[in-house]
C-alpha cells in the first residue's frame, strides 16, 4: 500500500511543474532537545508560553499521541535509520552502525537530487575522531557543536563541515545552528534543489557538564533557566517561519516539528565555582502539576510535542490521534519524496493522517536499557508481559492489569502481544 500512496501525493498534493519535472517538497525538520509535551501551550502546557508553536499547530496537525524514547541517542538512531535500535544491535552511546550510514533517510533523499543539511545536536559519534561522519550519512553539509568538547550555547564550540569554526566568541550557538541551515536552504533554491535541512536544535537541554570548567554563562551572569529556553525555541521556530515566508517557499515546504525525549527532571541552572548547581523543574499540564521524566519509559518521559505544517497540503487546526513514533519520519519523508520506503526498517509513513485519513499503525514503540514497550492510544504491553492501562489525567500513571479483562482491553492486548511477539524474534 506504501507505493501508490507515495505516487498519489507525487501527482497531486505536490505538483508545480517546473522544466517537465515534478518540484518536490522541501523539508524541514525541526528536532527539540528535551521537550515533554507538556511544554508547549498548545498541548495544555501551563508553564510556558509558545505561540509561534501553537500558530504553526493552529494552521497544521498537532499529533496527540506521538512517543520517542526516553533519552535522545536511541531517538536520533530511529530516526535516521527507521529502526528500533534493538533490532540493529543496541549502538552504544555516541556510537552509530557503520553498515548503515548509507541507509539513513538523508542518504535516501540526497540520492534522489535532494540537498542535505544538518544543525545544532549531532552526539553520533565524537566528530574530533571522526570529522567525516555526518557527510557518510548522507549531509551534504553540517554545523553542529562539539559534543564532549565545548560549549553548545555561548561561544560554542562548533564542528563546521570537517573543521572547528572560528570566530564563534560572543556568539549564541542556537542562531549559529539556525543562520547556517536559512544559508544552506538560500544555496539549494539558487542551484534548484529541494532540500532536507535538519534543525537538531540544542534547546531545550541544559548546559554541557563534563568538561574541567563551567560553560560560559549568558550576559545575564547565569545560564538560561528552562522557562527561558522554552522561550527561545519558540523564538528560534519562529525565526525560521519568517525565513520561509520571506523566500516564499512556505506553501512547498513540509515543517515537521518534534522533541526527542521528555522534560529532564532536574536542570543545570548557574555555576557555583567549579560546581554547577540543579534545580528540579515542574511544570503545570491541564492544571497538574509534574516533574520531568526524562529517562522514564512512562508518559513524562516518552510522550513529546509533534506539529506537522504544510500550508499547500495539510488542513488548519487538525489534531491527529494516529500513534507515530521515532521510527516512522524515514518513511514519512522518503514517501513524501515520492520514493520506495525501505522495506528493512520499523517505521511505517504517517502520510495518509496528512488527508485526514486513518494510520496504518497499530502501535508506537520505546525502549531503555533492555526494557522496552508496544502501546496504543490507552494501553501498553511492555517486553516482560506487564499490561498497564495510561491515565490521561495523571501523566506518568499506569495501572496495572490483572484478571478478568473487559473486551476493549482484550482487544488491546491481541493486538499488542502480536506486536511483542514480533519484535521478539
Amino acid at each position: 500500500m506504501r507505493l501508490p500512496i507515495a505516487i498519489i501525493f507525487s501527482f497531486i498534493f505536490l505538483p508545480s511543474l517546473i522544466k517537465g519535472n515534478i518540484k518536490k517538497t522541501n523539508i524541514l525538520f525541526i528536532l527539540a532537545d528535551d521537550v515533554g509535551y507538556e511544554g508547549l501551550s498548545c498541548y495544555g502546557g501551563q508553564s510556558y508560553l509558545t505561540p509561534r508553536l501553537d500558530k504553526l499547530a493552529r494552521n497544521g496537525i498537532q499529533a496527540m499521541h506521538c512517543y520517542s524514547m526516553p533519552v535522545c541517542h536511541p531517538t536520533r538512531i530511529a530516526i535516521l535509520t527507521g529502526c528500533y535500535p534493538k533490532n540493529i544491535g543496541s549502538p552504544r552511546w555516541g556510537e552509530f552502525p557503520k553498515n548503515l550510514e548509507r541507509e539513513t533517510i538523508a542518504h535516501a533523499l540526497k540520492d534522489s537530487g535532494y540537498a542535505t543539511a544538518v544543525a545544532g545536536k549531532w552526539q553520533l559519534t565524537l566528530l574530533k575522531n571522526d570529522p567525516k561522519q555526518p557527510f557518510r550519512m548522507g549531509f551534504d553539509n553540517y554545523s553542529v557543536f562539539g559534543w564532549h568538547e565545548g560549549p553548545r550555547y555561548h561561544d560554542p564550540m562548533i564542528y563546521e563541515n570537517g573543521s572547528v569554526k572560528s570566530e564563534t566568541k560572543n556568539k549564541f550557538g542556537p542562531d549559529i545552528y539556525r543562520e547556517f541551515l536559512e544559508s544552506f536552504m538560500s544555496r539549494s533554491l539558487k542551484e534548484e534543489k529541494p532540500f532536507f535541512a535538519f534543525y537538531s536544535m540544542a534547546l531545550c537541554h541544559d548546559v554541557t557538564d563534563d568538561l574541567g570548567d563551567p560553560v560560559p554563562v549568558s550576559p545575564s551572569g547565569k545560564y538560561l533557566n528552562y522557562k527561558e529556553m522554552v522561550t527561545e525555541m519558540d523564538r528560534q521556530v519562529g525565526l525560521l517561519v519568517e525565513f520561509l515566508d520571506k523566500k516564499k517557499i512556505r506553501e512547498n515546504t513540509l515543517l515537521v516539528f518534534v522533541a526527542d525525549n521528555g522534560t529532564p527532571s532536574r536542570f543545570i541552572s548557574y555555576p557555583k565555582g567549579k560546581k554547577l548547581i540543579r534545580e528540579p523543574i515542574f511544570s503545570n499540564l491541564n492544571g497538574q502539576r509534574i516533574q520531568g521524566g526524562k529517562g522514564k519509559l512512562d508518559d513524562t518521559g516518552t510522550r513529546v510535542p509533534m506539529i506537522i505544517n504544510w500550508p499547500s497540503v495539510v488542513s488548519s487546526g487538525k489534531k491527529s490521534d494516529a500513534l507515530i513514533d521515532m521510527a516512522d519520519f524515514h518513511a514519512t519523508f522518503s514517501e513524501v519524496a515520492g520514493l520506495k520506503v525501505n522495506k528493512k526498517i520499523n517505521g511505517i509513513s504517517f502520510l495518509p493522517i496528512f488527508n485526514g485519513k486513518d494510520s496504518k499503525k497499530s502501535w508506537a514503540y520505546s525502549e531503555r536499557k533492555g526494557k522496552w514497550w508496544v502501546r496504543d492510544q490507552k494501553y501498553k504491553l511492555y517486553n516482560d508481559g506487564k499490561f498497564v492501562e495510561v491515565s490521561s489525567a495523571e501523566p506518568g500513571k499506569e495501572v496495572r492489569l490483572n484478571g478478568n479483562l473487559s473486551d476493549d482491553q482484550k482487544a488491546a492486548f491481541l493486538v499488542l502481544d502480536c506486536a511483542r511477539q514480533n519484535l521478539d524474534d
